[in-house]
């Protein structure tokens, strides 16, 4: 049984074992399988020996001089040259694609029109086996070693392998929680192998901050090339507002940001605020800011940050493998995520995708997009058999961060759910809601999003599709406290349009001893 958290015992006890230094990639391949028992801070999982050395006195644990960062030490410590690299191509085209661009290059649109993707050098990369990524991604988990501590840059070979760590804005994001939710499980579905990966225990509470240290430290990157980039901007539902705001404000980076107004939280709408955005409050939804967006970001050096541009998805990646890591590289038999823009079920799949392809795993999880009703053209498309796609007009969702309904992503998405053998479900106001409500009672405090792929587990385990023994991870996308609002409206009742059955509202009861007595006596005879 994997552990409930990145911290799991085969790591823990390695770490307590020894401390290993991997060399960069390019310095010996790895060929044989070790073991990683070793009690010597000198073995070197490069080599073919299969014995540790003779033990020797553990090096101090502090290696950088008292005056010195841990920029500085990676300054100091600069990897050793490899020839990993990634550029962008035409989506579903291959690394050799006879239209490629550089990620220097500001470029979000093909020559056609159609979306990018970014490409890695796979040949380069499956020079190393797969057990040699598995041990060099698990040797930097829970380090402070820059930029290595972030769950995302602790796989940088994979996300910008070209970038200088010095470049890189990081927050160490990621390395989230995966939750074993065993009461909610057992209680409403019948399920004893249910996880929750807690993406939105991140810098900004939400798992747009594993996307956004990735774009933001290349625009870093592009303003020390003297590229025409004066800021960085988007249209967001809210969280994305906040991871841009937050990173471009510990880069010193302009940033702006379109919002639909009156249609995000409180909670949502004051972090690009206190971070010093520049917002603007737009009256429309989020098809309407996104396509002001593109239009501005044209005629202005404005860099999008909208995952139109592919750069985000690099991020947004890490958590399938992380995942993985989590279950000490044991595939889960599906993984659920919310959908609104529909990148996150693409970064997903090619997250696990990549792992399969370089042999740290031996297939992919199945996965299911969950979308709101009442924003779902990637449900209606599915049920359609993928024939006919229309953009709906998105009606109001508490799930308001995916109140989507032209989203960028549509090819994406679609391309990894067929190539996965995977499936879209939606969710009803109602049922998101009560979702939501049924998880918090048993110790979650999740999100509306996460009520909608809950609401999906649901309905896919009462028809069948997921079996009661089927290892199964629900992706949380962001934090419960963003959305306490939707949560008082419901637990007061004061949601009109839904029956709230699942409601705990406070009892009101008079300062007195005997009538305080009586309420109890109810209450706990009530639970008998």
């Amino acid at each position: 049984m994997a552990s409930s958290s990145v911290f799991h015992p085969s790591l823990s006890s390695l770490a307590a074992k020894r401390t290993v230094s991997y060399p960069n990639p390019t310095t010996k391949r790895h060929t044989s399988s070790l073991s990683v028992t070793c009690t010597s801070s000198t073995f070197d999982p490069t080599t073919n020996n299969s014995s540790p050395p003779a033990q020797q006195p553990p090096p101090p644990i502090r290696t950088r001089a008292a005056d010195e960062n841990i920029r500085d030490e990676a300054r100091r410590h600069r990897p050793t040259p490899h020839n990993f690299s990634a550029k962008y191509v035409p989506f579903n085209s291959g690394f050799a694609s006879p239209e490629s661009y550089s990620l220097d290059e500001i470029v979000y649109r093909s020559r056609s029109g159609g979306l990018l993707d970014v490409q890695h050098d796979m040949e380069a990369l499956a020079k190393f086996d797969g057990a040699y990524w598995r041990r060099l991604f698990d040797s930097r988990v829970g380090r402070t070693t820059w930029p290595y501590g972030s769950g995302v840059w602790s796989k940088k070979e994979w996300v910008l392998p070209e970038i200088d760590d010095d470049d890189i804005v990081s927050a160490f994001e990621g390395n989230s929680n995966l939750f074993w939710a065993e009461r909610f499980g057992k209680q409403f579905l019948g399920m004893n192998d249910l996880w929750v990966k807690h993406c939105g225990i991140s810098h900004t509470g939400s798992f747009k901050d594993l996307g956004m240290t990735v774009l933001i430290s290349q625009v870093n990157r592009l303003r020390k090339l003297k590229r025409p980039v004066v800021g960085v901007g988007c249209a967001s539902t809210g969280d994305t507002s906040a991871a841009l705001s937050a990173y471009c404000a510990s880069a010193g980076i302009p940033s702006i940001v379109f919002l639909p107004a009156n249609k995000i939280s409180m909670a949502q709408l004051v972090q690009p605020i206190a971070n010093g955005a520049f917002v603007l409050s737009i009256d429309t939804d989020f098809d309407g800011c996104m396509k002001l967006i593109r239009e501005v970001t044209a005629e202005l050096p404005i860099y999008l940050a909208n995952s139109l541009n592919s750069l985000r998805l690099e991020g947004q990646k890490t958590a399938a493998i992380e995942i993985l890591q989590q279950f000490d590289w044991e595939v889960p038999d599906w993984v659920i995520v919310p959908g609104g823009n529909l990148g996150n079920i693409y970064a997903f799949y090619k997250g696990f995708k990549m792992c399969q392809e370089l042999g740290l795993v031996d297939r992919i999880p199945r996965l299911v997009c969950a979308q709101a009703a009442n924003a779902n053209p990637l449900y209606l498309y599915y049920k359609s058999g993928w024939k006919d796609f229309k953009p709906v007009r998105a009606n109001t969702t508490f799930a308001s961060a995916i109140q989507i309904g032209d989203p960028v992503s549509i090819d994406r998405a679609v391309y990894a759910l067929r190539n996965c053998d995977g499936i879209v479900e939606e969710a009803t106001e109602e049922e998101l809601m009560d979702a939501m409500a049924q998880a918090d009672s048993t110790g979650m405090f999740i999100c509306p999003h996460t009520g909608v792929a809950l609401t999906a587990l649901n309905k896919l385990r009462k028809s069948g599709v997921i079996g009661a023994g089927d290892r199964t991870v629900v992706v949380s996308t962001a934090h419960g406290l963003k959305f306490t609002q939707s949560k008082i409206d419901y637990h007061s009742k004061a949601i009109p349009e839904l029956a709230c059955r699942f409601a705990n509202p406070p009892t009101e009861v008079k300062a007195e001893f005997g009538a305080v007595m009586d309420v109890l006596h109810e209450f706990l005879k009530s639970k008998k």
